[in-house]
């Protein structure tokens, strides 16, 4: 459901008489009484709904070509037919060229996984010589455990998990969300190099703590090798937390190809000398204008003036033909600019443009919009003053789909920004006709976000937080923070429901808090009730088969936790307050961890407790209904104070609440402290750690 491209491409050979094969028909012929023995068909299903795709070398050596056109190699198992039912086709043994052809792919960024076997030096195959590059090697054995054991069978041994952790520099935690695994008939691992231990036998097996399941990084790639390939199998896949292992190892050994950036095509209109001539002419213009968009022709040539608004006003229609879709928006643009001009350069008032400024209504993928506007930025400087931009569309089918069958919202644009003026030179990263300086108040036709700047911003904090808090992260959020592409369509999925949450549910009041004023909780509350609900519809989206959206949940989680509480002032950060409940909350009812300084997080249990926090805001508002204004004030006061307690000298906590009586409650807006709910001794001493990171590189 809901197709998207696959980022990533795992190999798998059958070209060396491997005992398996990811092609159902092919098992059949190689165990027709049981073909699941040789069948990593699951295995392979389970990665082609995680942007992953599959591909099969059936025959041939395997050369630099053709491993060129992977991320990850996986071998699994090859032998002499003599010893096990295998693929028909090729030598056990690879070549030399091969060898030197898979050690260059792992140098230069690839992922190699090996699934080797009990009495491994009877099956004819030479992986060791392989292996040896890496300093992993197989070694002969067959690990027996009558105390640690799966079923009735001693040799089917339940590894030793609990001593592993990622060494110095891994921030990722190759066993997130994996307790348990058994490997049938497993043989053991001989480590050197650094090669790291994910799984050990225990200490009462036949070969104690001996290595099971190894990692390790060489050049650019990575290597991951098991001592048993049963434990992926059709049989196995879904025993226990194998399924959660094999995601973890292919999503580490896959990661290199994940920060790829993306492939997007150049903007003709941006290489346009009219482009260039038009970007010019505003920057000069802007560099002019006073806080509220006026020019004081006093300090400034008015003939000069006039002159650049002519020249915007030329390259603007001479660019028409690269947006025939935005003729009308490009006459009123020059109407505005030329009123302007004959005004007296007085504060701008361009209404006729916003109104035909509708990007909104041609969201085909890959579609550029010009923009031209006296505008303030949020998060960027509030003064007026004329941008320029050149915005192109992201609109993939699987989101179209997603907004026309499912999560309706006619006003969403996402937007990647190719070209633009200094004023976008910041960390604003939205379009919002309410921005627009205009005589009337500005219609909102549209909202637009730029995802790519929202993406790269996770990106850059998110990992600088992950390698900062040792934080148990998993491999496929690893993958999300190096991937351009992977966190600009989370971000579009997030935004796309979180926009339209606005206006549905048991909403008290205007959910926009338009034409009124409330504690800026309120405002916290409601942004993060719109976060929350994204969250759960990304669960619901996972569950259904749509892999992609548990992306959007760690977006989500990761930018709350760790980027919003610390970014802005702390003057009534509203945005910062919905991160400091989110976390306060997860860690009081036990859903992470700080211990030993490092965060965890239960990754098994974390969607519970999301979906706690959510219920606990969905019952304030459903309740709120019946509730007097202020009274919902407080209510949503004593929500927050409960896990983000309220600065010492607040009047609004409950037990010390000394609140006048007033006719209106908006006149008690001004009794809220400035930081009513301050940041807790976790975050004072994170923000430091991550100030490097919160600053974009121009």
């Amino acid at each position: 459901m809901f197709g998207r491209s696959a980022v990533a491409t795992v190999l798998f050979d059958e070209s060396h008489s491997e005992a398996w094969t990811v092609r159902p028909e092919l098992a059949r012929e190689i165990q027709p009484a049981h073909p699941a023995d040789s069948s990593l068909a699951r295995a392979a299903s389970a990665l082609a709904g995680s942007d992953i795709e599959v591909a099969v070398h059936e025959r041939g050596p395997l050369t630099a070509a053709r491993l060129a056109t992977a991320s990850v190699l996986v071998i699994a198992h090859p032998s002499d037919p003599k010893w096990e039912a295998t693929v028909d086709g090729g030598e056990p043994r690879l070549a030399p060229p091969e060898i030197e052809a898979i050690a260059g792919f792992v140098a230069g960024g690839g992922g190699l996984i090996v699934l080797a076997e009990t009495e491994q030096d009877k099956y004819g195959n030479n992986l060791n010589e392989l292996l040896d590059r890496f300093g992993i090697r197989v070694e002969n054995a067959t690990v027996q455990d009558y105390d640690h054991h799966h079923g009735d069978a001693p040799s089917w041994i339940l590894a030793d998990l609990a001593a592993a952790e990622p060494p110095d520099g891994w921030a990722v935690d190759l066993l997130a969300g994996v307790e348990r695994a058994c490997f049938y008939r497993s043989g053991t691992l001989a480590l050197a190099n650094g090669a790291h231990v994910l799984a050990r036998s225990h200490a009462s097996a036949s070969a104690p703590r001996a290595p099971l399941a190894a990692a390790a990084s060489h050049g650019e790639g990575r290597v991951v090798v098991l001592a048993d390939s049963d434990l992926f199998g059709d049989d196995c896949i879904d025993e226990l937390d194998h399924r959660a292992l094999w995601l973890n190892l292919v999503h580490w050994a896959a990661e290199p190809a994940f920060s790829a950036a993306p492939a997007r095509p150049a903007s003709a209109a941006a290489f346009d000398p009219a482009w260039r001539g038009l970007r010019e002419a505003t920057e000069e213009l802007r560099a002019t204008q006073r806080s509220d968009g006026s020019i004081d022709t006093a300090e400034h040539d008015a003939e000069r003036l006039r002159g650049l608004t002519a020249e915007i006003t030329s390259a603007a229609l001479a660019l028409a033909p690269r947006f025939p879709h935005q003729r009308d928006y490009l006459d009123a643009l020059a109407a505005d600019l030329a009123a302007w001009a004959g005004a007296g350069f007085n504060r701008p008032a361009f209404d006729r443009s916003v109104d035909a400024f509708r990007p909104e209504g041609d969201r085909r993928d890959g579609i550029e919009h010009l923009c031209v506007f006296p505008m303030y930025k949020q998060n960027a400087s509030r003064e007026t003053c004329f941008e320029a931009l050149i915005v192109r569309v992201p609109w993939p089918e699987w989101v179209a789909e997603l907004e026309r069958t499912r999560y309706d919202n006619p006003k969403f644009l996402p937007v990647n920004l190719v070209d633009n003026t200094s004023g976008y030179d910041s960390e604003c990263a939205v379009l919002f006709p309410e921005t627009f300086s205009t005589a009337e108040r500005a219609p909102s036709h549209f909202g637009a976000i730029f995802c790519d700047r929202e993406a790269e911003r996770f990106r850059r904090v998110g990992s600088a937080a992950a390698q900062a808090l040792r934080l148990n992260l998993p491999p496929d959020a690893a993958c999300l923070l190096a991937s351009p592409p992977l966190s600009e369509d989370a971000y579009i999925l997030w935004d796309l429901v979180h926009d339209r949450t606005h206006m549905r549910g048991d909403l008290p009041f205007d959910p926009f808090m338009i034409r009124q004023r409330s504690p800026y909780w309120m405002y916290s509350l409601e942004e993060l009730r719109c976060d929350l609900t994204a969250f759960g519809e990304a669960v619901a989206l996972e569950r259904e088969g749509f892999a992609f959206a548990r992306h959007v949940q760690y977006a989500i989680l990761l930018d709350r936790l760790f980027r919003f509480p610390i970014t802005g002032s702390r003057v009534r950060n509203y945005d910062g307050l919905g991160g400091q409940l989110l976390f306060a909350f997860l860690h009081r009812e036990g859903y992470l961890h700080w211990t030993d300084n490092r965060l965890t997080i239960d990754w098994p249990r974390i969607t519970d407790g999301v979906g706690a926090l959510r219920a606990r805001v969905q019952e304030l508002y459903h309740s709120g209904i019946d509730r007097s204004k202020l009274s919902q004030w407080l209510a949503a006061h004593d929500l927050v104070a409960r896990y983000v307690p309220a600065a010492e000298s607040s009047v609004w906590v409950r037990g010390r609440r000394e609140l006048p009586d007033v006719p209106e409650p908006k006149q008690l807006i001004d009794l809220v402290r400035d930081d009513e709910f301050p940041l807790s001794l976790f975050y004072t001493q994170l923000r430091p750690k991550l100030e490097p990171a919160l600053e974009r590189a121009i």
